[in-house]
């Protein structure tokens, strides 16, 4: 047991010794990974909520309420003095607080994603300045803050939605290649009736039923997303059954789940594990295909597409072109090359258990 364990670190540490030799694969994984951790506290770098305010000897953290859940939603305008209906504008006090005892600390880039027209500080299609860093669009809403906040948005679906099918394709193509017989050729027929079915239409149909959210677009596309994984897995675990080791295996009385688990599964998971940064990129097209279609996430939720179907309708507004185009080339092109990297550490020819 030991020297399995020993072989599988070592194999493991030569993987990733490879992994971080291809250095674009490398760099790009530490970029993507920086990034979307640092996506989950926008609400302290890109909002327009104070991060403290000082007000009558009183400390208060508005911008916290965005990073901690279960706070109220925001701090009234009255509690500042401020003659505005709802939350209070702490740009506007930043600025009649000069000179006084009352201070505020706002965020490097204090504009949030959903501020609107209604504001009477931003205006509609204003380009690029040192205010609004990627101008703004069709309704006033900042450009900049909207695509960081996507980010965020389309690597979470993508993930999410390649870990659900990685899970569901997995689990029911290692059956089928499993088990064989009636049960393979059961799943077979669904699967090939199944995979006909129009996935845009039925998106179609759905939304205009229900209202579309994250998690019932992930739901739809986890509909049939999985079934090219589950060939991928019955082949290897087809493959991997006939040898030697499983039929020890079987001789020695270990139960299926023991054999599945600890035997066949690691030896099968490479093909599916190169796979997965351009599972990642299929998610990523897949959200921003819909959301500029109209059939993805609702306004004024972030997106890219949603962008780049607001830049294309307005031609001229060169940045609500170029902003989501070179968004998603960087994003998909460091996540392609986290995938060749992946793909060459875990090549079966160069690093293998049985070598």
């Amino acid at each position: 047991m030991s020297n399995q364990l020993n072989i599988s670190e070592s194999i493991n540490k030569k993987r990733w010794r490879k992994f971080k030799s291809i250095k674009r694969g490398y760099y790009s994984f530490i970029i993507i990974i920086s990034l979307y951790v640092l996506s989950f506290l926008l609400p302290l770098f890109v909002n327009s909520k104070a991060l403290i305010v000082k007000y009558e000897g009183e400390y208060f953290f508005p911008a916290l309420i965005d990073v901690i859940p279960g706070t109220n939603s925001y701090l009234d305008a009255s509690l500042f003095n401020q003659d505005i209906p709802g939350e209070a504008n702490y740009r506007y006090l930043q600025e009649d607080w000069e000179g006084t005892s009352n201070w505020i600390i706002m965020p490097i880039y204090p504009y949030n994603p959903y501020e609107d027209i209604t504001n009477n500080e931003n205006k509609m299609f204003e380009s690029p300045t040192f205010k609004h860093w990627l101008g703004t669009d069709n309704t006033g809403r900042d450009v900049f803050s909207r695509m960081c906040y996507a980010f965020n948005i389309s690597i979470s679906f993508a993930f999410l939605l390649t870990v659900v099918n990685y899970i569901i394709g997995i689990s029911i193509g290692g059956a089928m290649g499993y088990y064989g017989g009636k049960f393979d050729l059961f799943f077979q027929r669904l699967i090939e009736v199944w995979s006909s079915l129009p996935m845009l239409f039925v998106v179609i149909i759905i939304s205009s039923i229900l209202k579309p959210s994250f998690t019932l677009l992930i739901f739809i596309y986890t509909l049939v997303n999985w079934i090219f994984l589950t060939y991928y897995m019955r082949a290897e675990f087809y493959r991997e059954k006939s040898k030697d080791y499983v039929s020890a295996a079987i001789s020695m009385g270990q139960s299926n789940a023991k054999i599945i688990f600890r035997h066949i599964l690691p030896n099968s998971l490479v093909p599916v594990i190169t796979y997965f940064p351009f599972s990642v990129v299929g998610g990523i097209v897949i959200l921003v295909s819909l959301d500029f279609l109209g059939f993805g996430l609702p306004p004024p939720t972030p997106s890219w597409g949603q962008i780049l179907y607001i830049g294309l309708a307005n031609i001229t507004k060169w940045w609500m072109v170029f902003s989501p185009i070179m968004a998603q080339f960087f994003t998909l092109l460091c996540i392609v090359f986290i995938g060749e990297a992946v793909r060459e550490a875990f090549d079966p020819k160069i690093y293998s258990r049985l070598r």
